[in-house]
């Protein structure tokens, strides 16, 4: 059987444990994970922690090769939505009824790609209005499932959101 592929999405100035934390935990389930990043440049976290090293662009994946994505928050959704190759992905992974994980500002991605209308998740609250005007129903919880769309909060819920995702992929 082939191993369990999910994909990373990174750029500057994500929230530290909401890339670290899911990165290691997925290896740890012997899942292999990608860190595509805008450009061959290693990111650094908002906290301070890297650089991480991608392994490799956006522009150079398919959807196909992947069974999950995982989109962490902080700065970073804001400038990865900026970038039509990663929104390009995140909306071909999804049409595909794969798992997307976003946390935090994450949904800013699922935002730009079109993917709330009709959708109740959650996330940071600052980006609540965000998500209703997309479309979506916005809830105050650690963790919301809906479909093949995983969101949630804040890093407190990064122990749950990690769970979670691993959950859907071995459903």
């Amino acid at each position: 059987m082939d191993p369990t592929k999910v994909l990373l999405l990174a750029a500057d100035l994500f929230e530290d444990i909401e890339l670290l934390y899911p990165l290691y935990r997925l290896q740890e389930e012997d899942i292999e994970v990608t860190v595509a990043g805008v450009d061959d440049s290693p990111v650094k976290g908002k906290k301070g922690h890297g650089p991480v090293a991608v392994d490799t662009t956006v522009d150079q994946v398919a959807a196909a090769d992947f069974d999950a994505l995982v989109i962490p928050g902080g700065y970073a959704p804001d400038r990865m939505r900026m970038r039509h190759a990663m929104v390009d992905l995140t909306k071909a992974i999804a049409a595909a009824g794969k798992p997307v994980a976003a946390i935090c500002h994450g949904p800013q991605m699922l935002i730009s790609a079109g993917l709330l209308r009709g959708r109740t998740v959650t996330c940071w609250p600052s980006i609540a209005i965000d998500v209703t005007n997309a479309g979506g129903r916005y809830v105050d919880r650690p963790v919301v499932t809906d479909g093949n769309l995983i969101t949630s909060r804040k890093p407190d819920d990064v122990p749950q959101f990690t769970a979670a995702l691993i959950g859907a992929l071995e459903a």
